[in-house]
């Protein structure tokens, strides 16, 4: 096979191709750093590479195949850690100046089971700023661009891991999602993105270990391949109080599945919120896939209210947990929207805290009772397309001001609050070529039914389109 033929292939494919020895590790690694040579330079996706360590792990990956050992699913395929996962012996900047030489002496969970698995790091992948806000930029590498329009944002916080699959630089990324940091920079960037369930992929280390607004998880360029790197994060660990107890191995299996006369709630807008005509247009025009695959589509809103509040609230507490300390000593050297966040925490009251608990406890129930007839709900997954890389944050929605860097954002952060697994899939182009994803929500803790639905979808929609930078020399 050739390099680009590598570069194109499935994450299964290529494991299939390394464990029968049909190409090598060390072939497959070589393509992937060619390719990251060629076009990283244009995208600015990967921020730390390692190109001599990974080839010398694929080598190792190599010669214990030749002794029989097979162990790990994702034995010897490439794989990009976003640069707010701690990694040992590998710089993890945050995205910050205040961290841009560090080097952590642990590796987070993530990154344990995946090379548990037999996959090789290549390195790390930009992020904004300590992940504050779906927009790829910060003082220590600069912005990521878009593959498909290199004057638009990559969306964020994990936008270096999705232009870096869009570019066929890695096949699995792995990310975080609080707001939407996994399914928005995959929607702009025409991968998938999946956020799942709390306590799905057990979070460590992490300063509110009891919390389940922020979660990390898998991005790939399928499904499939999305749902094979779960089944290697997925599964308990004594570190995460809330860790599912559930085995990761039933998400490698097949994803087929038969969606006649199964309920779908459909909704345009999620209750009212400003929405780009180019994103529903484009999501109009999927509507039949899902009629065509036997499900019953019924346009209907569920009722998020309540929801803003809870997540500003409950992210506003976590940043004030998380950076007070270093806002307090370093001021200066912190992005403004991460202090004013920051200090947004420190003004929360306990009845403010309470308030936002029980209304999270309430959106919860009503969601859970609502899915009992719809057991998925379709939605945007981003208000917008992909827009200028200049600007840090998208301040007007067809003539609604945004009064934060965050409330561009509601159509991801309004199911954050719930608990409830989503995806993001390719669901089309605007009239300028850019990506528009759909957003699934499943029933609590049905990730496999998530992942079984867009598959179904992304299977019933035919070939993707790639970037013509793929293509050019």
């Amino acid at each position: 096979m050739s390099g680009d033929e590598l570069c194109s292939a499935s994450a299964r494919d290529l494991a299939r191709l390394i464990r029968s020895r049909e190409v090598s590790a060390e072939e497959v690694m070589g393509a992937h750093l060619e390719r990251i040579g060629r076009l990283n330079p244009r995208v600015n996706a990967i921020v730390t590479l390692l190109p001599d360590r990974a080839l010398e792990q694929a080598r190792a990956a190599d010669e214990a195949l030749a002794r029989g050992d097979e162990s790990g699913p994702l034995l010897g395929l490439p794989v990009a850690h976003k640069d707010l996962v701690e990694t040992k012996g590998i710089r993890t900047t945050r995205g910050s100046p205040l961290f841009r030489d560090w080097v952590p002496d642990r590796d987070a969970l993530i990154v344990e089971r995946l090379q548990g698995a037999g996959a090789i790091s290549v390195g790390k992948t930009n992020t904004p700023e300590f992940g504050a806000g779906s927009q790829t930029f910060n003082e220590v590498f600069g912005a990521t661009l878009n593959p498909y329009d290199l004057t638009k944002t990559c969306g964020g916080s994990s936008g270096g891991a999705a232009a870096a699959l869009a570019c066929g630089m890695v096949p699995l990324a792995d990310g975080s999602d609080t707001g939407g940091s996994l399914r928005n920079p995959a929607s702009f960037c025409n991968v998938v993105g999946f956020r799942p369930s709390p306590g799905r992929v057990p979070v460590w280390p992490q300063v509110l270990a009891w919390s389940t607004l922020s979660v990390q998880g898998p991005m790939a360029r399928s499904v499939a391949d999305a749902a094979l790197m779960l089944s290697v994060l997925a599964g308990p660990d004594p570190r995460s109080p809330i860790a599912i107890r559930e085995p990761g191995e039933p998400f490698s299996g097949p994803l087929e599945r038969d969606f006649r006369g199964v309920r779908v709630a459909w909704s345009r807008d999620i209750g009212g919120l400003p929405i780009d005509p180019r994103v529903t247009t484009a999501l109009e025009a999927q509507r039949h896939v899902f009629e065509g695959l036997g499900c019953s589509v019924e346009e209907i809103d569920f009722d998020f209210s309540g929801a803003d509040e809870v997540f500003k609230v409950l992210r506003a507490w976590q940043f004030e947990q998380s950076y007070s300390e270093l806002v307090a000593n370093y001021r200066d050297q912190i992005k403004e929207t991460v202090v004013w966040n920051t200090e947004e925490g420190a003004k929360l009251t306990g009845p403010q805290l309470a308030r936002a608990q029980t209304s999270q406890t309430e959106l919860f129930q009503r969601l859970r009772t609502f899915m009992d007839s719809y057991p998925f709900l379709l939605l945007p997954v981003v208000q917008v397309p992909p827009f200028d890389v200049t600007d840090p944050w998208v301040r007007e929605i067809e003539g609604v001001v945004m009064p934060s860097y965050i409330d561009w954002m509601k159509s991801c952060y309004y199911v954050s609050v719930t608990g409830h697994p989503a995806i993001s899939v390719p669901a089309g182009f605007t009239p300028e070529g850019l990506p528009v994803g759909l957003q699934i929500v499943g029933r609590h803790q049905d990730d496999l039914g998530v992942l079984q639905l867009a598959y179904a979808f992304e299977q019933a929609t035919g070939p993707r389109r790639w970037p013509e930078l793929l293509s050019e020399a």
